[in-house]
């Protein structure tokens, strides 16, 4: 079974910054190099293009791009660019993204078959098919084609979601699938059995989509101020992610205190109502041996990728990747 890792930041650093974290990445064993794409966040492939030279093993993708803040032809062109100027390669997340409304984006009446439209003209235009794209809520004239140059090696295709339908999707089209912002290992069971459904549609073999769990990672010798820090983090998104999970019970009314502290921007308050049980599901957070622990029990579960999230250190990123490059990943590459 594939046991990889991967390291994620979000979009909103300096150019200098992009390109140190691409540097110091760059001298440990990950396997993959993902960036955010939340509004009002810088859009991913900026940075990944700035972070691209330096990383020659790792492959470079966005974790995931939504279509209704980026047409499918974009997204195309910008990743035949990035896998241009990737030595170890590239991938595309896609999704129907989140928080999208308020920062005045607009996603269609039919997100599920948009995503599904968007996968298929990325993977057309990606491997210079002509002849256009008749869709139900994209379209492409017939005459329409890639006219930048195109991969020479393999764009494995991400899909992120936490819902049945689009999880099918995956099933029939992507070769990963992303549950964002969860560390649970019951969650992976679900998704599989998600992911079977559009596997048996296309025929293809059972378990041929990877499954990648991601989530807020904070490590640190510390480990008390390492959960404190990851919980003050994961406040932000809990309310979102924990009614999506259908393993864990969470009572409405603790997610609506939780939501309520954190608009009042009393993050202490917030993070104080999460349980470590429930930070366990929801975010990777402690010492070294902490993260290794919760890898271990992700891929036992039938995870076929870890992906360590922003913020990583309790100061500053740099110390979180050091310590998971000195001291997480050779541990769990030497299974």
């Amino acid at each position: 079974m594939t046991r990889e890792l991967s390291i994620a930041f979000q979009t909103d650093k300096s150019a200098a910054e992009y390109r140190a974290l691409a540097q110091l990445v760059d001298r440990y064993a990950f396997d993959a190099v993902s960036v955010y794409c939340d509004a009002p966040f810088h859009p991913s492939y900026g940075p990944l293009l700035l972070m691209a030279p330096f990383l020659r093993r790792a492959r470079l993708g966005p974790a995931a791009v939504s279509p209704f803040r980026m047409p499918p032809v974009d997204i195309a062109a910008k990743t035949a660019l990035l896998a241009d100027a990737a030595p170890g390669g590239a991938y595309v997340g896609i999704a129907r993204g989140a928080w999208l409304a308020e920062h005045g984006i607009q996603e269609t009446a039919r997100p599920v078959q948009a995503v599904r439209e968007t996968v298929e003209i990325v993977r057309r235009l990606l491997s210079g098919q002509a002849g256009g794209y008749a869709g139900e809520v994209y379209s492409i004239a017939p005459h329409v084609r890639a006219p930048y140059p195109l991969p020479t090696g393999p764009v494995t295709v991400l899909v992120g979601t936490w819902g049945a339908k689009l999880a099918a999707v995956a099933g029939e089209l992507a070769d990963e699938v992303k549950v964002g912002g969860s560390a649970n290992p019951d969650m992976v069971g679900v998704m599989r059995g998600y992911l079977a459904a559009g596997e048996r549609q296309t025929g293809r073999a059972p378990g041929a989509v990877g499954i990648v769990m991601g989530a807020v990672t904070v490590i640190d010798a510390d480990r008390g101020r390492a959960r404190l820090a990851a919980r003050r983090a994961a406040a932000l998104y809990l309310p979102v992610v924990a009614p999506l999970d259908p393993t864990v019970r969470v009572e409405p009314e603790l997610l609506d205190r939780i939501r309520t502290h954190v608009q009042r921007q009393e993050i202490e308050a917030a993070a104080a109502l999460i349980s470590d049980d429930l930070l366990d599901r929801f975010a990777f957070a402690g010492d070294a041996d902490d993260l290794i622990r919760q890898a271990e029990t992700l891929f036992a579960a039938g995870a076929s990728r870890i992906e360590f999230g922003t913020p990583h250190g309790l100061d500053r990123p740099e110390e979180g990747v050091r310590l998971l490059g000195e001291r997480v990943l050779p541990v769990l590459t030497a299974q």
